[in-house]
């Protein structure tokens, strides 16, 4: 069995390795991530928007700066009436060829990015994105903007946004004359993510924004129902061949134990013949008589046989290589073995009641170290042995 169970951990690590590795990578391709900053698989152009169009003086300058982006700006007060003069700095969308084009962000979960803002400001970042029922192509304004707000100070900070729960703007609802309740919202055409200013900006102050590490994250189920029915097969084939080599090895084992022990089987056949030494004679064949008593202790064989202790145990030591105890538990174990197998209508009590043993629990115990398994499964397996014979 010690082979058996030698080759079933080998595999079983084997095994445990190769889920641990496809669980790492299956997490990570349930994860997916998307760098826009710095630059890698997702092209886009950096431009600037404000409402310095429409005749303000708010002022913006963008530029790209090895991996960030730094936004120089100043928020002009309107002396106009509801009018909210902003400034933002846009990452555009484009095509391979460089031309503007709608990008499918629905895949993504949430965006980190790094910030930075002197003075300390208020921003928002918002996704336009195209609405079927109302949004007309390449007017922005008639696009969907959900957006999210985050506070920024002159010490660097990253930025966590869950881009499912972004909100949209109540401008957009009363520009269609749409119910507010319509919030619900994809990222499957997306033209632009911006970062820009908000109510709660400083105004008529030149102020400094610097974007980095503009990662977007993802979660792709797939590939964890697709690690679930990998591990789930792959350690159900393992308890298969487990279970299956396991009781062909019992088997096998129960096999060679009964072909060992054999020659004790024939104990009181042999331990009654004539012996040239007949105080070795006569404690073999009293053990071998009275194995299946229950109260048989070195004390009787010695007042049985008019031996000594030491006598006994030097007998056994020298001939059979058993202490008295080690050598009574034998006797009755491979006993008990032959019964199992021989005798299936004999109950696992009744054998070791017959054998010599009163304590139930004693006996399994005994019989699991000798053989390896409970008397139970001796039972089936040798009857597996017969049968195969």
């Amino acid at each position: 069995m010690h082979e058996f169970y030698n080759r079933a951990l080998v595999r079983g690590l084997g095994l445990l390795a190769a889920s641990l590795a496809l669980a790492w990578a299956c997490v990570g391709w349930s994860q997916p991530r998307q760098a826009l900053l710095p630059a890698a698989g997702l092209p886009w152009r950096l431009a600037a928007s404000s409402d310095g169009e429409a005749g303000s003086r708010t002022a913006i300058r963008v530029r790209h700066e090895a991996n960030a982006v730094r936004a120089d700006f100043r928020i002009a007060t309107d002396p106009r009436p509801n009018r909210h003069p902003f400034a933002a700095a846009d990452l555009v969308f484009t095509g391979a060829d460089g031309r503007d084009v709608l990008a499918d962000l629905s895949r993504h979960t949430s965006l980190t990015l790094r910030v930075r803002c002197s003075p300390a400001n208020i921003l928002t970042l918002g996704l336009p994105t195209f609405d079927a029922a109302v949004s007309r192509p390449g007017e922005l304004l008639t696009y969907r903007t959900p957006a999210a707000f985050f506070a920024c100070n002159e010490t660097p900070s990253r930025v966590t946004i869950d881009l499912t729960r972004l909100e949209t703007p109540q401008w957009w609802f009363d520009m269609f004359k749409l119910d507010l309740s319509r919030q619900a919202y994809t990222l499957d055409r997306v033209a632009k993510l911006y970062v820009g200013t908000t109510f709660q900006s400083p105004r008529d102050i030149a102020s400094t924004v610097e974007l980095g590490d503009i990662v977007l994250h993802g979660r792709d189920e797939r590939y964890l129902w697709l690690l679930g029915i990998l591990l789930t097969g792959g350690w159900s084939i393992y308890a298969l061949w487990f279970f299956r080599a396991h009781a062909a090895a019992l088997v096998r084992d129960v096999q060679q134990k009964l072909h060992k022990d054999r020659p004790l089987q024939a104990y009181q056949q042999l331990a009654l013949e004539p012996q040239r030494d007949r105080e070795k004679a006569a404690i073999l064949r009293h053990i071998a008589t009275h194995y299946a008593d229950a109260a048989l202790d070195m004390e009787k064989v010695v007042q049985a046989t008019g031996s000594n202790r030491n006598k006994v145990n030097d007998i056994l030591k020298a001939e059979l290589g058993f202490t008295f105890t080690a050598y009574v538990n034998k006797l009755r174990l491979t006993e008990a073995a032959r019964l199992l197998a021989e005798k299936s209508t004999a109950t696992v009590a009744e054998i070791a009641y017959a054998v010599g043993y009163g304590n139930i629990s004693y006996f399994n115990r005994l019989f699991k170290e000798e053989y390896g398994c409970t008397p139970k499964a001796f039972r089936e397996a040798a009857g597996t042995t017969v049968q195969a014979d």
